[in-house]
């Protein structure tokens, strides 16, 4: 189909893109910055999630492949790399009742050279959550540290975004450049878009400059800021060497208890 000699197919898919509904509530898990908790939210909320009656999906985005890897998944014959190349649909692999996963591979790190000449190279993640978002009470995307075009792909894909971030003063370095990114993508590829809310990771009560960086976030972010903090629990670095989530591994930690809470934070904020 051409018009003045210009296929309008690309943006046919563009338009049906952008205003595309989901029934699932799709959730990213951002932060650009390595090391503040993301994967270990990603699969701590997911199981929280679970463990408060609803179907969730975890989509490992991240070429690292740790939430694959920490949940003990072998490699699939297809993951989110060759999905995204357009080599087959999203696979959910089945790691417990009611918790599928979409794994990762290092493959990923060199999708974002090899897709940049795609035509609405930006909604082929949208196009694909499609296809299973209806099987899903949750769908969360771990995002790589980077504001590539894998976030943005996970940016263009969800309702909601989630920025855990580390109580340490480097970690609060770059959330204006966050928010500057999710507040361009809202407005120029996905209006549902909404910042949910900024987890506090790493947290001790005792340390003075933990205490001062959730009062700058707080300053900063207001009332999105989370009220349950994710205290600092061995038991959540424990949990990933014995390829478990945090309630399969130490159901009555800290940990379990302040992701469960979590969890009921964010059911409340998105129902």
């Amino acid at each position: 189909m051409k018009q003045y000699g210009v296929s309008i197919v690309p943006l046919l898919f563009l338009i049906f893109s952008y205003f595309c509904i989901y029934m699932g509530h799709v959730i990213s898990l951002l932060n650009h910055k390595g090391g503040v908790g993301k994967t270990t939210s990603t699969i701590n909320i997911g199981a929280g999630l679970v463990e408060l009656g609803q179907k969730v999906l975890l989509i490992d985005l991240d070429p690292q492949a740790n939430l694959t890897i920490s949940l003990g998944i072998p490699r699939q014959k297809t993951t989110i790399y060759e999905a995204l190349r357009g080599e087959g649909e999203l696979v959910p692999y089945n790691h417990k009742p009611n918790l599928d996963v979409i794994t990762s591979s290092l493959d990923l790190s060199g999708a974002e050279m090899e897709l940049i000449n795609e035509a609405g190279r930006e909604f082929i993640l949208r196009e694909l959550i499609n296809q299973v978002s209806d099987d899903y009470d949750y769908v969360l995307i771990d995002c790589p540290p980077s504001l590539g075009l894998l976030t943005l792909n996970a940016l263009t894909s969800s309702r909601y975004v989630l920025i855990p971030l580390q109580t340490e003063f480097l970690a609060v370095q770059g959330l204006a450049k966050i928010k500057q990114v999710i507040d361009k993508v809202k407005m120029r590829l996905n209006k549902q878009l909404e910042m949910s809310g900024v987890i506090a990771t790493m947290y001790d009560s005792r340390r003075v400059l933990n205490r001062d960086v959730v009062d700058t976030i707080h300053k900063y972010f207001g009332d999105k800021v989370f009220k349950t903090y994710i205290r600092d629990n061995v038991a959540l670095a424990e949990a990933p060497a014995q390829r478990k989530d945090i309630f399969d591994y130490l159901p009555k930690s800290p940990g379990a208890v302040d992701y469960l809470a979590l969890s009921k934070e964010i059911l409340e904020r998105t129902k």
